[in-house]
């Protein structure tokens, strides 16, 4: 896969807590870019992605207009086209995370905030492409992906029997 084929990062911190941002953009960077070669994905030349640091707050207003859930989850995304087959892009979309419900659901698996956060990126991420969780086919699909991404990361099975999964990583898509 070529440089290409990877797309630009808009990253922007709203909320306290998320740490140094350019450790953020580089973890975010190297989320994506791995989601793209091991989903293979195809994207055209300068596609975009936008990245929202926020807070449960913002989370939980965006949530309730787009999916009407009047509560926080720990990412939204939004798709940036309605393409449904490659080459996606240039607008790839948006992805919205909220920094207290990814640490407390971190903190309740009792793993690393970072490795949390990997996982959501490229969780909202396959998102933006159509993957899904809405049935058990889809999700096997969607999770079986996300274990391999997770581990060319050197991240644990986030899916893990050891693991609890928090409720609300159920479909967080919005078109």
């Amino acid at each position: 896969m070529s440089d290409a084929a990877v797309p630009s990062i808009d990253l922007a911190v709203e909320a306290d807590g998320w740490g140094n941002e350019d450790d953020l953009e580089a973890l975010v960077a190297r989320v994506v870019a791995t989601t793209c070669r091991m989903a293979r994905l195809e994207l055209v030349p300068d596609s975009e992605l936008s990245v929202l640091l926020s807070d449960d707050a913002r989370v939980r207003v965006l949530n309730r207009e787009w999916r009407g859930k009047d509560t926080p989850t720990n990412v939204l995304s939004f798709p940036g086209g309605d393409e449904d087959e490659p080459p996606f892009g240039p607008l790839l979309g948006d992805l919205v995370l909220a920094r207290e419900t990814v640490a407390r659901e971190a903190d309740e698996m009792g793993i690393p905030f970072c490795d949390h956060l990997t996982h959501l990126v490229a969780h909202g991420f396959l998102h933006l492409f159509g993957y899904d969780h809405m049935d058990d086919r889809e999700a096997a699909e969607m999770e079986t992906l996300e274990r391999q991404i997770l581990a060319e990361l050197g991240i644990a099975d986030p899916y893990g029997d050891d693991l609890a999964i928090p409720a609300d990583m159920e479909s967080e898509t919005s078109r």
